[in-house]
């Protein structure tokens, strides 16, 4: 699964990257046809600017051949233009200037013979009439040498042919191209190059989620996606929101395994701590079915053993119910309770089951508190009633309240024969009764259930021959769970 997903990234890669090099590609051919049909068009029309200059030097139809022949005004365009040498001479590389009759027959101009590139020239216009007729200069091709032809007209009827080569224009335009192509392959080569190491690196938080994922998915929840060393504003985003959801799910699967777990252990206990007395309520019915309780005394102590059990079934369900309420974190009902008057009520009531034991309760003045009233009933009683099932008649106990430090505390001490290490570490455990005693040992349990609920804590000091003390703290403001 990792492989399909690391291809599909690579694949993503690619696509970036070939959309990056085609863009720089397609604005590389753009730039380059527009500069060179601007450079192209720049440089003829410097060409057709020096041509037109030079025929309207030759003054328009107003001349004839013989009278350009004759005079010496126009040594500058015969310096310029005219054959050097005698008819062998080689043509002028860059401008042709001949005369050519009506019919396209180069003519001799300056006494000289028309050469091979004038004759070229008046084979190449062919219609020197329609070329005079023109407004700008054509191309013409002169023994496959490109060039700008105009012409123009003399009163006589002979033609004036002038054209410039652009040979060295198109070679020009050729070298700029090859030199465009060259540097925008490098450009394209050096921004692949560029754009794949860029996107691999924007891309690795992508790979890291992936990674993440996966991990995930073969059981490990406790990964997240790490931060990048140089992220962006919405990779940033995206790895928290994923984070978050991540959290949010090993919190629903750790919740939903805590819920598993507990009803596990709940069938558990409740079976096992039931099976006694049901097999109890069970023996007796037998013999009373066998009739081997003859006597009226046996029938009666066969009685009050089984409504005994009966009771102690009851309030085995009854704690094992609450339990199961704490458990699913119910939501408390909240008001203000003077704690001190329920620990003043709390020892009263231990006095009244035991007056031989001597009762201390430290308690001044009204101690308020958002509280369950119920919930703070069950847990003092529990405490009480744990003194009273474990420890002597004469041992001495102490109840007490306060408020320190912004919470409330409530304490429950007693000096009787205390706890061991390993039983004082146990003490909160469900059905755990130190050295086997009585009880169901569902009392601390419940305690620490109820507290948690209000979103507070117990505390347990013992040790062997120094009674045990258990304190309870209480935020002023419980957090509710609903």
């Amino acid at each position: 699964m990792r492989r399909v997903h690391r291809h599909g990234v690579h694949s993503l890669r690619a696509k970036l990257t070939a959309a990056s090099v085609g863009l720089l590609a397609l604005g590389i051919v753009v730039a380059t046809a527009v500069s060179l049909m601007g450079m192209r068009h720049y440089l003829l029309d410097q060409v057709d600017t020096e041509l037109t200059h030079l025929r309207d030097s030759l003054g328009g139809s107003r001349l004839t051949l013989s009278q350009i022949d004759s005079l010496s005004a126009l040594s500058v365009v015969s310096d310029r233009l005219a054959p050097r040498g005698g008819g062998d001479a080689p043509p002028a590389p860059d401008s042709v200037f001949t005369a050519v009759d009506g019919r396209g027959v180069a003519l001799t101009l300056f006494g000289v013979e028309p050469t091979d590139a004038q004759r070229g020239l008046a084979d190449a216009v062919r219609d020197p009439g329609a070329l005079a007729a023109a407004d700008g200069p054509s191309d013409v091709t002169v023994h496959g040498v490109p060039y700008r032809a105009i012409a123009t007209r003399l009163s006589d009827g002979t033609y004036i042919l002038l054209a410039t080569s652009t040979e060295a224009l198109h070679n020009g335009i050729a070298k700029a191209l090859k030199l465009d192509l060259a540097v925008g392959t490098l450009l394209l080569a050096l921004l692949a190059c560029l754009t794949l190491f860029s996107v691999r690196r924007r891309m690795r938080p992508l790979e890291d989620m992936v990674e993440t994922s996966s991990a995930i998915a073969e059981g490990d929840l406790t990964r997240r996606v790490p931060s990048s060393r140089h992220p962006t504003h919405e990779v940033e985003q995206l790895r928290l929101a994923l984070n978050s959801m991540l959290h949010q799910v090993e919190t629903a699967y750790r919740t939903r395994e805590r819920s598993a777990a507990q009803l596990r252990r709940f069938v558990a206990d409740a079976s096992h701590e039931l099976r006694t007395p049901l097999s109890a309520i069970r023996g007796y019915l037998q013999l009373y079915d066998q009739g081997m309780l003859v006597e009226q005394e046996e029938r009666r102590r066969a009685w009050d053993r089984m409504n005994g059990e009966v009771d102690r079934m009851g309030r085995l369900v009854d704690e094992l119910l609450m339990l199961a309420r704490l458990d699913q974190r119910p939501e408390l009902r909240l008001r203000t309770v003077d704690v001190s008057r329920l620990v003043r009520e709390s020892a009263q009531d231990l006095r009244a089951q035991q007056p031989g034991r001597p009762v201390t309760v430290e308690a001044d003045g009204a101690v308020l508190l958002r509280a369950d009233e119920s919930g703070l009933r069950q847990v003092l009683g529990n405490l009480v009633g744990n003194v009273r099932t474990h420890t002597p008649v004469g041992v001495p106990v102490r109840l007490g309240v306060g408020r320190v430090d912004g919470v409330v505390r409530l304490w429950v001490e007693d000096e009787g024969p205390g706890l061991a290490a390993e039983d004082a570490a146990r003490v909160f455990d469900r059905f755990f009764r130190a050295g086997g005693g009585a009880g169901s040992g569902l009392g601390l349990a419940i305690v620490q259930g109820v507290v948690g609920a209000h979103g507070g804590e117990v505390s347990v000091r013992t040790a062997p021959g120094e009674g045990l003390g258990v304190t309870v703290t209480l935020p002023s403001r419980p957090t509710t769970c609903g």
